[in-house]
């Protein structure tokens, strides 16, 4: 049986050696200078902490997701994987523009999620109509020209 612990640990411990450029030598000489083994896989958990820990002490800060819980490809669509296809506005373009606008804001899917239970009584934006959906890409676009007056303040009177 597989430890969860182990393979996330693992993977953080790969993506800090990519985030911080070390050369596979560079990362080698690291984890054999905590540790005194040259691969990641027979460390101990203790071990990988101290391996962890070390490559914070030299600067590694861990990248936080953008949103609280983690993509699940069945709860809705990803930025990224969403084709644009027709020439009008089908759901695939209509949910491709709801993610170019939570993107531009710093949101996740969930907010959209949110916005279609308040606005619609419904679960996610999955379950949207293209007209709702028109709806949902209004509101997220007077909210971004509503942030954007916030961010260059009240105008100057003379």
């Amino acid at each position: 049986m597989t430890d969860p612990t182990r393979a996330r640990d693992l993977r953080l411990i790969h993506a800090a050696a990519r985030q911080m450029t070390w050369t596979e030598d560079t990362y080698r000489a690291i984890l054999e200078r905590v540790t005194g083994q040259a691969s990641a896989a027979g460390l101990t958990a203790r071990q990988r902490k101290a391996v962890l820990d070390e490559f914070t002490r030299l600067g590694w800060n861990p990248r936080k997701g953008k949103s609280h819980r983690a993509p699940n490809p069945a709860a809705g669509p990803v930025e990224g994987d969403l084709p644009i296809t027709g020439s009008g506005w089908g759901k695939d373009r209509l949910l491709a523009k709801i993610g170019a606008l939570l993107a531009e804001s710093g949101r996740g899917w969930a907010y959209a999620d949110g916005c279609a239970r308040k606005m619609f009584q419904r679960e996610t934006i999955r379950f949207c109509d293209p007209d709702q959906l028109q709806k949902i890409v209004a509101a997220l676009t007077y909210d971004q020209r509503r942030r954007s007056r916030v961010k260059s303040g009240p105008p100057e009177t003379a």
